[in-house]
């Protein structure tokens, strides 16, 4: 006969659960980015997934194969190629150190004789490095992290499609809440996902077009690196762009170009900036709009823990740990009223 009663057996159980599950946490510390990774692929394709399968009559192995490609291509690449134009980049003005000092002392001039500001380009350089280390750690610590991230993403992504009514029963038989609220929560969670990824995504797209337009009439070298550059650092709101065009613009008027100097900046707080707005009224009213403080503050946090795809899963796990406050607020209203009636009714 057990010494342990059915209720200490039961606590038991719980403990080692939470152990092992906090144990495993941590082991999975190191693909964390893969798996958010894997969540909002699966959110934001879904929907491509049930119309291949349903209109097209695919195979659905065939279909997530589809969607793994058709993902590589539209979101994996870019953030690739820009990790690679960076490095290049950086590599050229490496190899031609007369050109940096020449152009540092003109700035350093221009900075101390317009704006005061003697050692701007120096502090400028270290808050680069300082943002260079954090957004492209994996980058600079080789090539085999990030393909053990993709293979694990896609892996997970791929049986997550093909059994994916599986899944998704799985994820309402054990979610913490329930059914109304669980259902409640995946809408809220892939309306969430629209709006930082796709919202966000559109909004920085049309900035970093926007910078490497204003760069192109202005006569800027480069102007497409620039604006790629621009596109993913648009990701923050409001400061995003400036990054990019503020210090072109004080090249130029350091170079005594000042029509192309006045110009930038012109285009770039009256159109660029201001673009920012105009889209996230029309987001808003289409799918959602994450407030920039969420964004901002996402961006803190994302950036050491994921690099620069901390740009993007930065707000959106703070959105996600949001929503999943006011599901959990929801269920317990719902429950007090629900105990408030029971007592009304035994008395």
């Amino acid at each position: 006969m057990s010494i342990y009663s059915y209720k200490q057996r039961n606590i038991i159980v719980l403990v080692i659960l939470i152990t092992l599950g906090c144990f495993i946490l941590y082991s999975l510390r190191a693909i964390a980015g893969s798996l958010l990774s894997t969540i909002v692929l699966y959110t934001i394709f879904r929907p491509v997934f049930l119309h291949i399968t349903g209109a097209w009559k695919l195979k659905r192995w065939l279909a997530a194969l589809i969607i793994i490609v058709l993902s590589l291509v539209i979101i994996v690449m870019p953030f690739l190629a820009l990790s690679l134009m960076v490095i290049s980049k950086v590599t050229e003005f490496t190899d031609d150190p007369l050109r940096i000092k020449v152009l540092s002392q003109k700035i350093d001039d221009f900075a101390g004789s317009k704006l005061n500001q003697p050692d701007l380009l120096d502090n400028g350089i270290e808050k680069l490095n300082t943002l260079a280390e954090e957004l492209f750690p994996s980058i600079l610590g080789g090539a085999a992290s990030i393909f053990l991230g993709l293979v694990v993403m896609y892996f997970l992504l791929y049986f997550m499609f093909v059994q994916y009514e599986q899944f998704e029963g799985q994820l309402l038989k054990y979610a913490p809440f329930n059914e109304q609220n669980a259902i409640r929560f995946g809408t809220e969670l892939k309306t969430t996902t629209y709006s930082n990824v796709l919202g966000q995504g559109c909004i920085a797209i049309v900035q970093g077009a926007l910078v490497s337009i204003t760069f192109f009439i202005f006569d800027i070298r480069d102007p497409i690196f620039w604006g790629v550059i621009s596109t993913f650092l648009s990701f923050l709101p409001v400061v995003g762009a400036p990054i990019v065009f503020v210090p072109a613009a004080l090249i130029e008027l350091a170079n005594g170009n000042d029509t192309a100097g006045w110009g930038i900046l012109l285009c770039g707080f009256i159109v660029i900036t201001n673009i920012d707005n105009v889209l996230r009224l029309l987001i808003a009213k289409s799918v959602a709009d994450t407030h920039p403080i969420i964004t901002v503050v996402g961006v803190i946090i994302g950036i050491p823990v994921f690099g620069i795809i901390g740009l993007v899963f930065g707000p959106l796990l703070l959105s996600y740990f949001i929503l999943t406050i006011r599901i959990y607020e929801t269920s317990k209203l719902a429950s007090e009223r629900l105990e408030r009636i029971k007592a009304v009714e035994d008395e």
